[in-house]
């Protein structure tokens, strides 16, 4: 029996918030709230966001959870989506659980890890999720109340298209929840893929009277080209629609430096020159925390590819990163049908590099074993054999903020940890990082293969480290250029309020919140 929280009514609320729901994944919806959200925090607000349920695999471990506190009572650690954690950077408060209360990691093409405020409640099927859904409504509600107690303004983000009607029955992040908690929806439109013009007025079509009543107005995202030309097709949605059109955001430039929130980004073809370093990463089918590997892309004398099934990795790649993953065993089955396997081992022999971080950490290693069949079915995998160590997946997920030192260049190094799993073996002999958590000796983490071209560990966010990624890209011929690598993201998201003032009517946005 699970226990869920009940919703607390805390009295009337006196946050503005302000809803906003996509006519389709993607259409820029996490991107547009982190610009909206820095934006009016520079003007004062205390600005908060709010994401019902997301589905990413990309996540982030927040100071807060559900759970009890330990025996000797410090509170475990939670997570939510990548995207809420980056929006609440940009109102600069520290990301909570509230923020995000139901996360779902996908792990199989049918069912996803829940996890409610913390807690993972298990793997559910797709259509048991749907079953379970309404009973997680009472704890949305009171993470929605707890994130407006303090703030001025809460811009509140929906899932997917508002416009699913079939899972109205089911719904805890679009219509239903604008009803429940009382919330103005405007419409996000991508016009980058096409048929934005249908997608508003498809939109339209499909809801019922109470929800299009509750539709303050609509906005076109991701514009290229000359606005006039497409004035007469917002003139055509808001004659079709009623709603009022609330303006068009062009294409923001400065998105490639601040990270995705799900891997429809990684769908986009990479721009890259081909020059410098070359680090080829495997697209694998449920590809976890892959924003790991921006820091390393913003370099302008490194290229990161991602390598889609069905192509071989480059011959001339020098590093191969095995990103994290929710389904280890299936992503390496998923290796060896696409021959990555092979390519890789290949590289190995004539002097390459290999790094594998958290479940790429765990592929590295000898074998994969899931008994309580966590991931998927029960059993276990052979790994890639490039580590001495073993892996079993199980037990509590670990959810840390750590510090570490790189053993070879004796760098500091900074990230988290967010796995469920042990790794044991005589490779973990010889680590790769120190922690700095107290112990003493300081505990190792990762391993490193004898010859030292194949090393892994389950730290996340290590190559944000600007000393360490600097150390690290000269010791497999590369070399660093940016010096701060958190500056950058902080530039950015400064340059995406600017842009979000010069397309949009901030005080016509804020005086429809209510």
């Amino acid at each position: 029996m699970i226990d869920f929280p009940a919703f607390t009514d805390k009295g009337t609320r006196k946050a503005r918030a302000l809803m906003f729901q996509g006519t389709s994944s993607d259409v820029g919806k996490s991107m547009l709230l982190a610009g909206l959200c820095r934006a009016y925090s520079r003007r004062g607000l205390k600005v908060r966001p709010f994401k019902a349920q997301n589905m990413s695999n990309n996540a982030a471990v927040t100071p807060d959870s559900d759970l009890p506190p330990g025996p000797d009572g410090e509170i475990p650690r939670g997570e939510i989506g990548r995207a809420q954690q980056l929006q609440a950077r940009a109102c600069k408060v520290t990301p909570s659980i509230h923020m995000n209360p139901v996360l779902l990691k996908p792990q199989t093409t049918a069912g996803s890890q829940v996890v409610m405020r913390g807690r993972v409640l298990g793997s559910w099927r797709a259509k048991d999720y749907h079953q379970l859904k309404p009973h997680l409504l009472p704890a949305v509600l009171d993470s929605f109340e707890r994130t407006a107690a303090d703030a001025d303004l809460v811009l509140v983000e929906g899932a997917g298209s508002g416009a699913e009607v079939y899972l109205r029955k089911s719904d805890i992040t679009n219509m239903k929840l604008a009803e429940l908690a009382d919330l103005p929806v405007v419409v996000v439109g991508d016009i980058d893929r096409g048929g934005a013009l249908a997608a508003i007025v498809g939109t339209h079509a499909l809801l019922n009277e109470s929800e299009d009543a509750r539709v303050a107005g609509y906005i076109i995202n991701k514009f290229r080209g000359d606005i006039s030309l497409f004035e007469p097709a917002c003139e055509l949605m808001t004659e079709r629609t009623g709603w009022p059109w609330l303006g068009v955001v062009r294409w923001f430039e400065g998105a490639s430096r601040l990270p995705a929130e799900d891997s429809l980004a990684l769908e986009r073809p990479a721009v890259t020159d081909g020059r410098g370093l070359k680090i080829a990463v495997p697209q694998l089918s449920r590809v976890a925390n892959f924003d790991d590997l921006d820091p390393l892309a913003a370099e302008p004398g490194v290229s990161v590819s991602w390598i889609k099934p069905s192509t071989p990795i480059p011959s001339d790649t020098d590093v191969v990163i095995l990103p994290g993953s929710k389904a280890t065993r299936a992503d390496l089955e998923v290796m060896r049908r696409e021959g990555w396997d092979i390519d890789i081992q290949a590289l190995v022999r004539q002097g390459g590099r290999v790094v594998g971080l958290c479940a790429g950490f765990q592929m590295l290693g000898r074998v994969v074993r899931d008994p309580l069949g966590i991931e998927g079915e029960p059993g276990e995998t052979p790994g890639l054999g490039l580590l001495d160590i073993e892996t079993e997946i199980g037990g509590e997920k670990q959810l840390l903020d750590l510090d570490a030192r790189d053993r070879y260049s004796d760098c500091r190094v900074s990230g988290y940890e967010i796995h469920m799993g042990r790794t044991a073996g005589p490779g973990m002999s010889q680590p790769w990082l120190l922690l700095d958590d107290g112990s003493s000796p300081p505990r190792p983490e990762g391993a490193v293969s004898y010859a030292g071209r194949v090393a892994g560990c389950y730290l996340h966010g290590i190559f944000g480290s600007d000393e360490f990624r600097a150390a690290w890209l000269s010791s497999v011929g590369g070399q660093a250029a940016l010096s701060d690598y958190e500056a950058s993201v902080e530039a950015a998201l400064e340059e995406l309020a600017d842009h979000c003032e010069a397309n949009l009517d901030l005080d016509a946005l804020l005086e429809l919140a209510k």
